[in-house]
């Protein structure tokens, strides 16, 4: 998998086939290293996602849906500015490196003519996307500003003069046209491995798979430069590839490369990359976004955790109190024999046939007192095994409700979040970590639960999170309809809107229970479902915890293909 120089030159024809003369009509960051452009082009609208991550950096056109923050970053506000009405006059990329520059016209605020590029740079960590002026060359402003003390060579930075990346001595590969090195490097390397890396430091845009996949394609006969010339003309007649590789691996290529199987085909590079990166970049938003959620969770685990341990030592304590009663009670019987002063007495045991039992006794209490003092210690031990059962259930509690919110964390979408996050600020786990306080603590709107339709037609509803999961089951669902979720398993509550749904929604409906849940990785994963009437929330329990009865059980393997087939089909 590389988003490399040559599959770039793929991606340029394309954007430059759909989006070149288009209009720009809306400008968002939705999250801190990604830029959306919604271009009107030839008659429709096309979102042109530009992002810097540093894992996932990447210039394409999208479909997936984003939720932008409520209040716009400074610098989608100056793309905004500068960009918003701007037309796209052309796609150029410099060389075969790993930079693309969209070109632009627009109008300022005197309504002169501006010409601008934005400059999506696609490095790793290094990725940038950068505005510039194209008349003097002037940065605007960059989605990542990069000072002289990390990196001497140029600055990111808005006034600076844009300087490109410093330039390797590497050959373009569409403007090559004598081959006498790569015969050469043929014969010094048969090996294919060997050959890949060598290809790597002579040809400019060559991800380690593109390599190697050039390497094999030299190899098969003496034709060098027939052979290199059809390698790279399939980058200008793409076909989109998604398959596997060793190890479980999935990887995106422009076209089918050596050794993959499984391969399955898309008719653009941007669906490709849709179907690649949705499921991936997703969880890294999370991740990112979630960090203090998941810092929280993780804390609160460990903390109930370890309580949990040290409760279960001291219950276990607790089952040698009767030999406290035994021994009291045995000193009662032979107070007599006893004498102050005495730090231990062996004396009959009548419980154990008369056999000696040593007793322990402090020199500075009286005999009676010896006695007394295993008495209360009897009694404090039997009144703390109530006391403790108490606690190690509600301790036991605590992880379970955190471990399903870690759960919904892994399963969140990026906008998911904001409901767990309300729900932690209102157990109070997130006192300390609230940036803004307010004054008063406004009740705020629960997101929706995600819409899906069954095969047959029947709309399902799936609670993404706790908060979620309480209004959909106790306050939305008809108490006719049909609840669903995960046996024994932290997952989320899944509600069939139909009073006499098919076995064939049911077990749709069951697959998308076990999928959004802890078991997705699981197979034969058992889902109970019941009637809303029979589902129960007992009073001053945790959001989204239920009890429920009459539950009959489905076993189901989840299956994102089914899942995704179920959402496409509620957008229709």
């Amino acid at each position: 998998m590389s988003f490399d120089g040559s599959f770039i030159h793929s991606m340029k024809q394309e954007l430059t086939a759909l989006l070149q003369t288009g209009r720009v009509s809306r400008i968002n960051q939705p999250y801190p290293n990604e830029l959306i452009l919604t271009i009107r082009a030839h008659g429709k609208n096309h979102q042109l996602l530009l992002s810097a991550n540093p894992t996932y950096a990447r210039i394409q056109v999208t479909k997936i849906p984003y939720v932008n923050p409520a209040v716009p970053t400074n610098f989608a506000m100056i793309m905004r500015k500068h960009l918003n009405g701007a037309i796209l006059t052309e796609v150029h990329q410099l060389d075969n490196d790993r930079v693309l520059q969209l070109g632009f016209t627009g109008r300022n605020e005197l309504g002169d003519q501006t010409k601008l590029n934005l400059i999506v740079e696609i490095m790793a960590r290094h990725s940038n996307i950068i505005l510039i002026s194209r008349s003097d060359n002037r940065i605007i402003d960059a989605i990542k500003h990069v000072g002289s003390d990390v990196n001497r060579y140029r600055l990111l930075l808005p006034g600076a003069t844009y300087i490109n990346p410093p330039k390797q001595d590497l050959q373009n590969p569409f403007a090559k046209t004598s081959f006498n090195d790569i015969t050469q490097l043929i014969k010094d390397y048969p090996n294919v491995d060997v050959l890949a890396g060598a290809l790597q430091k002579t040809i400019q845009g060559l991800g380690k798979d593109t390599a190697k996949a050039l390497a094999q394609a030299l190899h098969k006969d003496t034709h060098v430069e027939e052979n290199f010339k059809a390698f790279f003309e399939q980058f200008n007649s793409p076909k989109p590839t998604l398959s596997h590789i060793g190890n479980n691996k999935i990887n995106f290529t422009a076209f089918p490369y050596p050794d993959t199987d499984k391969n399955e085909f898309y008719p653009t590079l941007s669906d490709l990359l849709d179907a690649y990166f949705a499921t991936r970049a997703q969880r890294d938003r999370v991740r990112e976004q979630g960090a203090v959620l998941i810092q929280v969770v993780k804390k609160q685990l460990k903390k109930n955790r370890t309580k949990l341990k040290r409760l279960k030592k001291d219950l276990k304590e607790t089952e040698n109190a009767d030999e406290y009663r035994v021994k009291g009670e045995i000193l009662t019987t032979y107070l007599n024999k006893i004498q102050r002063g005495m730090t231990t007495i062996e004396l009959p045991n009548y419980y154990e046939n008369n056999a000696p039992i040593k007793i322990k006794l402090s020199n500075q209490q009286s005999p009676s007192e010896n006695a007394q003092k295993y008495f209360k210690r009897y009694q404090k031990l039997k009144s703390a095994v109530k006391y403790l059962n108490e606690q190690i259930h509600l301790t036991q509690q605590e992880i379970d409700y955190f471990e399903s919110i870690q759960s919904q964390i892994e399963l969140a979408k990026p906008e998911d979040l904001v409901d767990i996050r309300y729900e932690l600020e209102q157990g109070h786990y997130l006192k300390d970590h609230e940036q803004h306080k307010k004054k008063k603590n406004k009740r705020r709107k629960i997101n929706k639960p995600e819409k899906f339709v069954s095969s047959d037609g029947t709309e399902i509803l799936v609670g993404k999170n706790n908060l979620q999961n309480e209004r959909l089951t106790m306050h939305t669902a008809d108490k006719r309809e049909t609840w669903l979720h995960t046996k024994n398993i932290p997952g989320s509550h899944v509600i069939i809107r139909s009073f006499d749904p098919s076995q064939e929604t049911i077990d749709e409906a069951a697959a998308l229970a076990a999928y959004f849940s802890k078991a997705q990785q699981s197979t034969k994963v058992p889902v109970d479902y019941t009637r809303v009437k029979n589902v129960r929330k007992p009073n001053g329990t945790k959001p989204g915890y239920v009890i429920y009865d009459s539950q009959q059980t489905v076993l189901v393997d989840p299956d994102e293909k089914l899942v995704n087939q179920l959402s496409e089909n509620a957008k229709k």
